[in-house]
């Protein structure tokens, strides 16, 4: 760890088709093997999918998605003694976004449509409906807090 001064947190620069950071950093999430293309084309089916679907614009669609699955707080393990307590700490406002994304992949990922547009397409509509693998995560977590 460097002495001098904090690293400086890059910010993600925005996708050429929608102009939105938060979709670049989906598609960054998406990304497997290097494969950025396969990604970016997952990502912007997913975001076809939703605009047919809902009628509205889908980057406002998931940013109601990811602003609906975003924790608050969450538990980290503390060690007192011989016991280890689960301690309700708020989140940092980079690693909320962080995990919103990554659980809507998460669970995304194990839903049972057929390609992983529709798979993703269906996992943020039911996310900005408050319902979904990735809303009950959250739900989850600021219970167990």
């Amino acid at each position: 760890m460097s002495r001098r001064s904090r690293a400086q947190r890059k910010l993600a620069v925005p996708d050429p088709i929608y102009n939105s950071r938060l979709v670049t950093l989906l598609i960054s999430r998406v990304l497997q093997s290097g494969k950025k293309s396969i990604a970016q084309k997952i990502v912007y089916n997913a975001l076809e999918l939703v605009s047919t679907k809902t009628e509205e614009n889908p980057v406002l669609v998931l940013e109601k998605a990811v602003k609906n699955v975003t924790p608050a707080v969450e538990v980290k393990s503390r060690r007192v003694g011989g016991a280890t307590f689960q301690i309700p700490t708020p989140v940092r406002e980079s690693r909320r976004k962080s995990l919103a994304v990554k659980w809507l992949i998460k669970y995304a990922q194990s839903r049972n449509e057929k390609t992983m547009s529709e798979k993703l397409a269906g996992e943020i509509m039911a996310a900005s409906k408050e319902e979904g693998g990735a809303f009950k995560k959250k739900e989850d977590t600021h219970r167990i807090a």
